[in-house]
């Protein structure tokens, strides 16, 4: 995505057609615009003869562009997880991992990048509950590895909304949440992670559709993209009308749900409920 808005970017500049830039890589108009966004994967020879065509001779400039292209045909460290991976699950890892900002609101259960492995476990066999001990644990591998983007020198912002009712749900049982509200509680300390909890009390409120995660990009030449995922597939929106509307109905939500600074004395009161059990 970050290759094709910048080699849009320099088609423009350069006066080029999406036509022209297509015949000089023997190849149609359309190719290019999927290029452009980021929607099919990239020849390196093709990248160097659009890069010609725009007037890019600069040889560190070339390079950069360059290596982009094969970073982008190279395999996601989740490649190795193919086995448990839907396809459509693969869009999105990638997605998460060139985020800069990570938004999220979840009903039913923790975000995924704040799950314990054993609250992970719980989750995984609520829909997978005929799957071999192997599977289960390849699954549960796959999510901790998501979580490693939080630890990296540079993460990015994960700004997640949580309903109350997934703080309660007992997943796992007392002992595993136990340990996820702990976690959690967490997990409020690091700087780039900032959680709010949409108590009972709100009732009814902006995004009563379900879980959704708006992603967005550091380079502003990128679009924000919506992510839903349903039980087999994933939508994913990127046109404006829609981030639109579902930006709005995010910053509702930021609006209905305790001020982050409560999060950790709501989270220890749950706490402390469970405990009792």
């Amino acid at each position: 995505m970050l290759l094709g808005a910048q080699l849009r970017r320099l088609r423009e500049g350069a006066g080029v057609t999406r036509e022209g830039a297509g015949w000089e890589i023997r190849s149609s108009e359309s190719k290019i615009s999927r290029m452009e966004l980021g929607r099919v994967g990239f020849k390196e020879r093709d990248v160097a003869d659009l890069l010609t065509l725009y007037g890019v001779t600069a040889a560190d400039e070339r390079e950069a562009l360059l290596k982009l292209a094969r970073d982008a045909n190279s395999p996601g460290w989740w490649h190795r997880y193919g086995d448990v991976l839907p396809s459509w699950f693969q869009s999105y890892l990638g997605l998460e991992a060139a985020a800069a900002l990570i938004r999220t609101y979840e009903v039913q259960f923790v975000p995924g990048l704040l799950q314990t492995p054993e609250y992970a476990r719980a989750v995984i066999l609520l829909g997978h509950r005929s799957a071999a001990q192997d599977e289960v644990d390849r699954r549960v591998s796959l999510r901790m590895a998501r979580q490693e983007l939080l630890r990296r020198p540079h993460p990015p912002q994960l700004w997640a909304v949580v309903d109350e009712a997934a703080l309660r749900r007992p997943i796992g049982g007392p002992e595993v949440m136990r340990g996820q509200l702990s976690a959690l509680i967490e997990a409020t300390k690091s700087p780039h992670i900032r959680l709010q909890v949409v108590p009972f009390e709100a009732g009814g409120h902006a995004a009563a559709g379900g879980a959704f995660t708006i992603l967005r990009f550091g380079d502003q030449d990128l679009p924000d993209i919506v992510y839903i995922e349903q039980l087999t597939s994933a939508i994913y929106l990127d046109k404006r009308e829609d981030l639109d509307y579902y930006a709005v109905a995010m910053e509702r939500l930021c609006v209905e749900a305790e001020p982050p600074e409560r999060t950790p004395e709501i989270l220890g009161r749950i706490l402390d409920e469970v405990a009792r059990r």
